[in-house]
């Protein structure tokens, strides 16, 4: 692939092949699948399981806020006077907000197991971060540093680009330098389903499958068949005409076929390649509209699980390759990046306001800092914490220790 990549922008006209579709399926490094379609991440996308899990991913990373916080001893606050803190929380440049940035990388990630952005520094400090194309980005080795090198591919040429210059969130595979595409690992079960859902699509649309055989004594003609085909599809083919009244003549004979067993499983096949695409993205099928097994009693454990066993990887893999590239050694053992994970829980109000309560009766929080939490203006003692006053140390009188002893 590498050397492919390497010949590939020799002349002009091979620079400006980039946007062509069978190229970037290509570089991709997808091809046809035992069920006999080309699976990349353009037509994986067109599947309702894949559509719905990366649009599940990333937009519950980009809804969530990024903050840069900088460590003081026990204590933390917002590093909001740090050059860095305007381009992750706000935009990390002029025409990308800081959601559309997450949402974009997250995408990538999600479809090319790989994301890419480029960090645009002047005399040091970073101006701009701007979101790369996954497919027009090959990582190599640096012989002598071992250290990994970018190569960005684009219609002016190739750039070379160090590990300082890219923010790569890289997800698993074998390979130390990439990940590996989730579509490739999963390419055959979309495949599959995208076979599916055409069977499907095109057996209702040519007015389902017959539901039996017209006899005849007679040989027929050509043109009397020609005919009778017309008739027949005329007044039986298309959603439209279901259900209309067949109506024979000469001693033709109508004759029912039974349904096979593929026929009747067509629905459980459909349904089990969502749960064979979930498994890859590892998102729980009541985020995919599949409330099959979903009750009042496990939504919020199976939110929590979603929570905890698919978004907070993805999102210690952000904070990670943004602490890695953005900030210095030296600024790494002061300053810090964090996702507030607490945005998830805003759908259910009761639940959020009973956490602050107990929150501030047990004074971990003050009223104050809770109602920054929700964005509201603090007031006049509100900074004061709380403590039980009804809850104080046990002092050890002489009986019970005696009993104790």
């Amino acid at each position: 692939m590498r050397s492919f990549l390497k010949t590939l922008w020799k002349t002009p006209e091979q620079k400006t092949s980039l946007a062509d579709p069978e190229l970037l399926g290509l570089l991709a490094g997808h091809g046809p699948t035992a069920a006999g379609v080309s699976v990349t991440p353009e037509t994986a996308m067109r599947c309702s399981p894949v559509f719905s899990c990366v649009r599940v991913l990333a937009e519950s990373v980009a809804q969530l806020p990024l903050q840069m916080y900088r460590k003081s001893g026990e204590a933390r606050e917002r590093a909001t006077d740090h050059p860095l803190y305007d381009l992750i929380v706000s935009a990390p440049n002029e025409w990308t907000t800081a959601t559309e940035f997450k949402m974009v990388l997250t995408s990538a990630l999600s479809l090319h197991g790989n994301g890419f952005a480029f960090v645009n520094r002047v005399a040091g400090t970073v101006r701009e971060i701007i979101p790369l194309d996954s497919r027009a980005v090959t990582v190599e080795t640096d012989p002598g540093s071992l250290e990994p090198v970018y190569k960005l591919y684009s219609a002016a040429g190739v750039r070379v680009l160090s590990r300082h210059e890219i923010i790569h969130l890289r997800g698993i595979g074998p390979d130390p330098l990439k990940g590996v595409s989730p579509i490739t690992e999963a390419r055959e079960a979309i495949g599959l389903a995208l076979v599916l859902e055409a069977h499907g699509a095109g057996l209702f649309g040519r007015g389902a499958r017959p539901s039996g055989l017209l006899k005849y004594a007679k040989t027929l003609g050509a043109d009397v068949l020609d005919r009778l085909r017309q008739s027949f599809e005329r007044f039986h083919k298309g959603s439209e005409n279901a259900g209309r009244t067949l109506v024979l003549e000469d001693g033709m004979e109508f004759q029912p076929l039974q349904l096979t067993s593929v026929d009747a499983q067509y629905f459980q096949l459909r349904q089990f390649q969502i749960q064979e695409i979930s498994r890859f993205f590892r998102v729980p099928l009541h985020l995919l509209n599949d409330l099959e097994r979903a009750t009042h009693n496990n939504a919020e454990a199976m939110g929590q699980q979603f929570l905890t066993f698919c978004l907070l990887p993805l999102l210690r893999i952000w904070t990670d390759a943004l602490k890695l590239t953005l900030l210095t050694p030296e600024e790494r053992r002061e300053y810090y990046f964090e996702f507030i994970v607490d945005d998830i829980a805003r759908a259910n109000l009761a639940a959020r306001f009973t956490a602050y309560s107990q929150a501030i009766n047990a004074g971990v929080l003050n009223p104050n800092e809770a109602r920054a939490l929700e964005n509201r203006a603090p007031y006049e003692g509100g900074e004061t914490f709380m403590r039980p006053v009804n809850t104080a140390p046990a002092p050890i009188t002489e009986g019970a220790s005696d009993a104790v002893s």
